[in-house]
């Protein structure tokens, strides 16, 4: 890790793993999840330089366990995973993927920083055809469609309802709770809808007041 030779692992292990959290945060970020792509480029590349860090010492001091590094990073990141699941009102989880996701970002990261180059690219791979194969398999399983919505304002409930109904052939329910992108004033509702004849995330946000709309 030490002169040119040094210094170019070090940039390639970076940028690769800065590619990798940024494919997989573009994913994340598509569905509308609160960890979008830089929070997955920020975890994967800190992981890999820590990982380097733990190398670089070693190399340097001749001493030192390279892998003591890397565990705290696992754990660490664990609790930065549970600060993104939600549990509703109704005792509805969400973010279970997202936390899932962050945590083995860091293990791609840690990958990458060790030259493990072949593990964390294959990962990253299965990562991503989890993430969007399977959850297609998921949905068709489910004959409820739940599209979370934000509203700007308390205020617009009402107008939000009524519009929501006269536009969605099937009969919505609606669950209101707080936003979960914590913004004074704002409110957050699950509209849950019959699968086949529900409205998409994407027409919820042409109704007025809505500022965020993805499927949950």
């Amino acid at each position: 890790m030490t002169g040119l030779e040094g210094i170019f692992t070090v940039g390639l292990r970076s940028l690769v793993a800065v590619l990798i959290g940024l494919f997989i945060g573009m994913e994340r970020a598509r569905h509308g999840r609160a960890a979008g792509m830089r929070t997955h480029v920020l975890v994967c590349l800190g992981s890999a330089v820590t990982a380097m860090t733990g190398l670089y010492i070693n190399e340097i001091a001749k001493t030192g366990d390279v892998l003591r590094l890397a565990a705290q990073v696992i754990s660490g990141v664990g609790f930065l995973g549970a600060g993104m699941i939600i549990l509703k009102n109704d005792n509805m989880i969400m973010g279970l993927t997202t936390a899932a996701g962050v945590w083995a970002t860091a293990t791609l990261g840690i990958a990458v920083g060790y030259g493990f180059y072949s593990g964390a690219l294959i990962g990253a791979f299965f990562f991503l055809i989890t993430l969007t194969l399977f959850s297609k398999f998921e949905r068709r399983k489910k004959n409820t469609l739940v599209v979370y919505v934000e509203l700007t304002e308390m205020t617009q409930l009402n107008n939000f309802i009524k519009e929501a109904k006269e536009k969605c052939p099937a009969e919505p329910t609606f669950r209101v709770y707080a936003p979960i992108s914590g913004s004074a004033g704002h409110l957050g509702i699950d509209v849950v809808m019959d699968r086949r004849k529900g409205l998409h995330a994407d027409e919820f946000l042409e109704l007025e007041g809505v500022a965020y709309a993805f499927e949950a």
